[in-house]
């Protein structure tokens, strides 16, 4: 699974989670620059078969607007500091995989 992650996470993530998502790339690495419009990051994700990961609900709404590729995992109150960020997708991780080939566009994680 490829998951890209939003410009509003850390680019450190990607490493954090390197063993599991060996594909994963962060926004400004995969060439989008900073400040690329949600719009863009959607069709770049949606052309390259990644899947989101971000803290921005507004890609909850592009999710609603225009289905699925790409698939959402949002980072639900993510407002902690990034090693939790990481820590919370590593807990998930299996969840992640499977959401994968599941018929939905969305997965929530939450810290517990």
């Amino acid at each position: 699974m490829k998951l890209l992650f939003d410009e509003n996470l850390s680019f450190r993530l990607v490493e954090a989670v390197r063993s599991l998502f060996p594909a994963s790339v962060h926004a400004t690495r995969a060439g989008l620059s900073s400040g690329t419009p949600d719009r863009g990051i959607w069709e770049y994700a949606k052309q390259n078969g990644f899947t989101i990961v971000t803290a921005d609900r507004d890609f909850v709404t592009l999710a609603d607007a225009l289905g699925h590729p790409p698939k959402i995992v949002l980072l639900e109150n993510c407002d902690y500091p990034t090693d939790t960020a990481a820590r919370v997708i590593i807990a998930n991780a299996v969840r992640v995989s499977e959401f994968e080939h599941s018929g939905r566009p969305l997965l929530t994680l939450r810290r517990s």
